[in-house]
C-alpha cells in the first residue's frame, strides 16, 4: 500500500481550502493501515493536532444511534415497521402542514399556528431511520422554547422529544425524504424500550463491549482542554473564523438532553474503533460482537427509490442512496469503493466510511461548520485516494 497521494492531499488542505487542522485514520481487517494528522488544534495555530484531541461529531452520531436500534431489533425488542406511537404515544394524531415546499432553501419551518391537516398514515420506526418521517429540523420551535423555560433548561431527552412531536409534519410519512430530528426521536425510543438513559445504553451495549472510552455527550473542564478549536465558514464570503458557541451548541437543546442525531464528542480513535467493528461483520478488534452480519447487510441496503431518491440526491451525495440512517453506494461508477459501502458525516466535517466487503473503515475529521466543499470535494477525494492505495 502506498498512501503518498493521500498524504500529499491532506497536507494541501490548509493551503487549498484553509483547513486549520484535521486527522484521518484508515483500518483494514482491524489493523490501522494509515494515519495522518494535519495542522493545529488551537485558534492561535501553535499546538499540533494529536490523537488525544476531541471533536464534535455532530451527525456522525447518527450511525451509532442506528446501531443501537438494530441491536434492539436483533433482541426482538422492536420491529422496524412498528408504529412509533406504540412506544412514544405523543406521536399520535399527527398534523401535517398544508403548504411546505420540501427542499427549498432557506427553510422556514411551520409552527403550531400553521394551517394543517391530519396525517393519513402513522410514523414507523423505519421512517425515522430513513429520514422519511416528515419531521423538521427545528431545534428552536415554540414548544421547545417553552419547555426550556419551564424546566429551567433541564428537560430530559424524552421530554424534549415530546415537544418535538407538537410541531407539524412537513409531509406525509413515507412519501418524501428530508433531513430531520428523526434520529433524536429514536434516542427517546431507545430509552423507553431499554429503560435506560440513552448514553447509558450506548455505553453498556456499544462502547464497553468495544472498549471505547473517549465518546461523550458532555465534557467536564478537563475534557474541554482536549477539544479541538471549532471554526465556521461565513455563508457569503466563505471566510473561516471562530465558530459562534451558541450555534455550535444548537443541537444540545438542554443540559440533560442527549441528541441521537448530533450529540457525541470524541476522539478519532474512539469513532474509528466503532466503524472498524461495523466493517468486520459487527465484531470489534477485541473479538466482541455488537451487531450480526445480517444487520450489517441491512445497513448496506438502499431504502430510497423514486421521489425519495430524487430528494436525497439533491443533498449532493452523488452515486448514493439513503438507507437506515446512512448513505449507501448504489452506483459503482461514482466511487472507487464497492457497492454497499455506507456511512455518514457531520456538520463540522467528520466523515465515516464503512466497507463491509473489503473490511475497510475510513474516518476523517476537520472542525469547520458551514463548509460545503468538505462534502462535495474533500470527502470523495479522500475516499478515492484511499482506495487507490489499498485495492
Amino acid at each position: 500500500m502506498n498512501f503518498d497521494k493521500l498524504t500529499a492531499y491532506l497536507d494541501s488542505l490548509s493551503e487549498t481550502y484553509g483547513v486549520p487542522g484535521g486527522d484521518c485514520k484508515i483500518t483494514k481487517d482491524h489493523n490501522t493501515v494509515f494515519r495522518h494528522k494535519i495542522g493545529c488544534s488551537d485558534y492561535q495555530r501553535q499546538i499540533p493536532v494529536t490523537e488525544k484531541n476531541l471533536y464534535r461529531f455532530y451527525s456522525a452520531t447518527k450511525v451509532i444511534t442506528m446501531t443501537a436500534v438494530l441491536q434492539l431489533m436483533e433482541k426482538k425488542k422492536l420491529d422496524l415497521y412498528d408504529e412509533v406511537r406504540k412506544y412514544l404515544p405523543e406521536f399520535t394524531n399527527l398534523r401535517i402542514a398544508d403548504h411546505f415546499p420540501v427542499g427549498r432553501f432557506p427553510v422556514k419551518w411551520p409552527d403550531e399556528t400553521a394551517q394543517c391537516h391530519f396525517a393519513h398514515t402513522p410514523i414507523r420506526i423505519i421512517d425515522l431511520m430513513s429520514m422519511t418521517a416528515g419531521l423538521s429540523y427545528d431545534t428552536s420551535s415554540q414548544a421547545i422554547i417553552n419547555l426550556k423555560v419551564k424546566s429551567h433548561n433541564t428537560a430530559s431527552t424524552q421530554e424534549v422529544v415530546a415537544a418535538i412531536a407538537k410541531a407539524p409534519l412537513i409531509y406525509e410519512p413515507g412519501t418524501r425524504w428530508s433531513y430531520s430530528l428523526a434520529h433524536d426521536v429514536l434516542a427517546a425510543l431507545i430509552e423507553v424500550i431499554s429503560q435506560k438513559k440513552f448514553s447509558q445504553y450506548l455505553k453498556e451495549n456499544i462502547f464497553n463491549p468495544l472498549e471505547i472510552t473517549d465518546l461523550y455527550f458532555k465534557l467536564d473542564e478537563t475534557l474541554k482542554q482536549r477539544l479541538c478549536a471549532l471554526y465556521a465558514a461565513d455563508f457569503n464570503s466563505g471566510k473561516i473564523g471562530q465558530a459562534d458557541p451558541v450555534k455550535a451548541d444548537s443541537f444540545t437543546i438542554t443540559e440533560n438532553y442527549e441528541s441521537g442525531g448530533a450529540g457525541l464528542i470524541g476522539t478519532v480513535n474512539a469513532y474509528s474503533d466503532f466503524i472498524d467493528a461495523l466493517c468486520n461483520g459487527g465484531i470489534g478488534k477485541n473479538g466482541n460482537q455488537i451487531l450480526s452480519e445480517d444487520s450489517i447487510r441491512l445497513f448496506s441496503t438502499n431504502y430510497t427509490t423514486g421521489q425519495l431518491l430524487k430528494d436525497f440526491q439533491k443533498a449532493g451525495k452523488k452515486g448514493y442512496g439513503y438507507g437506515l440512517g446512512v448513505r449507501v453506494l448504489i452506483d459503482q461508477n461514482a466511487s472507487k469503493s464497492p457497492l454497499g459501502e455506507f456511512g455518514w458525516d457531520g456538520a463540522a466535517g467528520a466523515y465515516a466510511l464503512v466497507d463491509p466487503v473489503n473490511h475497510i473503515s475510513i474516518f476523517y475529521v476537520q472542525h469547520i461548520m458551514g463548509f460545503p466543499a468538505v462534502y462535495s470535494e474533500i470527502h470523495p477525494t479522500i475516499r478515492d485516494l484511499a482506495y487507490e492505495a489499498i485495492i
